[in-house]
């Protein structure tokens, strides 16, 4: 029996180790602490918590559900603190400060993002702070909004009559801008594709801003904006407020996309591996939790809470649960298109996905021509640690994908990235800022 002292607590491992309990009492005392066997064998992890990051949407949905529903705790982590951040700028500065900095320890983060401050190409005086991707959160499930003024388009996939719009805007001397939510990250690339397949040059034809996400709504409302790409609620916030609607969701652009990541500081990682690996399966037990359609409302009503989102729940539930009003007459049921937070390999951070993501930055400049992405990929994406996670968790064999690639990608104007040869895709793309 493990020894308990006059409070009942159960002692620690140091104490068990005095008290001679041997390895027997080890093994028990890991049990205790890891419900359902997990880490069975292991001492279990080297801290307690951690810091980590999340911008107000609900492709943070699994850092909520893993916090409220108890599952870093039920991991061996009960001090995780989930710490909302102003803007994404916010969370790459607290990323590089680090916890011991009074910052942050990882993220909720757009998937380029490790990639941009590990390579120094976003951080003050592009001093490199490394980052490791241990899972992505989400695929799809990503909004492009446009101002009400352009209601009688219905603006969708097509954006040439967008352009004629805005072109008629600016001869009157008017400015047209489209906001993201941080140069180089999702929304940022998203929009640019969008924009570019009608003819639209994001770096010539239009101003592109920065907004952080939660101020896109408030923003759109006094005219800063023609058109936006964010994730929800805010998408569906517009509509409801009468100020904008949903020209389309970003799975329309490229089906399945990732988006999403769950981000570390390398350093801690490295420093605190089986705390690592706790944050990790606990992260990925909430996205199994999130993807259940019985979960959906609830998820949703975590999301709108004060200390998460703040929103009402009206925003989050239809768009969670699939429905999409488009604002403009057209609702979808059940949308294909729907956040996924585990089917369709939904967490496993394919590194042909961030192929993707280097390249198309490669395209508007935030790498120079010629970057090795592979080379960071290798560094960055650590699928390794994602499977050893699943493998503890007993994650179903045909839910772990056997390549690191989920081969050719197809994006809504037939453009073809192939992980094998970017410089091709880079090729076959009309507009862009470099050369491939």
């Amino acid at each position: 029996m493990i020894s308990k002292d006059r409070t009942g607590s159960t002692m620690s491992r140091r104490q068990i180790l005095k008290a001679g309990a041997g390895v027997a009492g080890l093994i028990a005392a890991a049990k205790l602490n890891f419900p359902g066997g997990a880490f069975a064998q292991d001492a279990g992890p080297e801290v307690k918590g951690a810091k980590l990051g999340f911008i107000a949407l609900t492709d943070a949905s699994p850092l909520f559900v893993a916090k409220e529903k108890g599952i870093f705790a039920k991991y061996g982590m009960p001090d995780v603190e989930v710490l909302k951040q102003a803007s994404w700028g916010t969370t790459r500065d607290n990323l590089v400060l680090g916890s011991e900095g009074n910052g942050i320890d990882g993220a909720h983060i757009l998937t380029p993002m490790p990639y941009l401050i590990s390579a120094g190409k976003v951080t003050q005086n592009n001093v490199p702070t490394p980052m490791y991707i241990l899972a992505r959160l989400n695929l799809n499930g990503q909004c492009i909004s446009v101002g009400k003024e352009y209601a009688d388009l219905k603006v969708g996939l097509d954006t040439a009559p967008f352009k004629a719009a805005l072109e008629k805007k600016k001869a009157s001397g008017k400015s047209v801008k489209a906001a993201m939510t941080f140069p180089g990250g999702t929304h940022d690339l998203w929009i640019r594709y969008w924009l570019a397949a009608g003819g639209i040059d994001p770096d010539k034809d239009i101003e592109t801003i920065v907004v952080p996400p939660a101020q896109m709504v408030a923003n759109m409302k006094v005219g800063t904006m023609d058109c936006f790409c964010v994730c929800e609620p805010w998408n569906l916030q517009l509509i409801h407020q009468n100020i904008g609607y949903t020209a389309i969701t970003t799975g329309e652009l490229w089906d399945k996309h990732p988006e999403k990541s769950f981000g570390m500081r390398a350093a801690w990682v490295d420093k605190y591996p089986k705390a690592a690996k706790a944050l990790l399966m606990a992260v990925m037990e909430a996205q199994q939790w999130c993807e259940d359609p019985a979960n959906r409302e609830e998820t949703a009503r975590i999301c709108a809470k004060r200390q998460w989102i703040n929103v009402p729940a009206d925003d989050v539930i239809d768009r969670m649960k699939g429905k999409f009003d488009y604002g403009t007459g057209r609702v979808v049921e059940n949308s294909p298109q729907q956040m996924r937070f585990w089917k369709d390999h939904a967490s496993y951070p394919f590194q042909s996905h961030d192929q993707w993501f280097i390249t198309e930055d490669i395209r508007w400049g935030k790498y120079e021509p010629g970057f090795d992405g592979k080379a960071l990929i290798a560094k960055v994406n650590r699928e390794d640690l994602w499977k050893d996670a699943a493998k503890t968790l007993g994650v179903a064999a045909a839910d772990i994908p056997a390549s690191t690639s989920r081969g050719k990608e197809t994006f809504f104007d037939g453009k073809v990235f192939d992980p094998e040869d970017p410089a091709a895709y880079l090729k076959s793309l009309s507009i862009k800022r470099v050369e491939a």
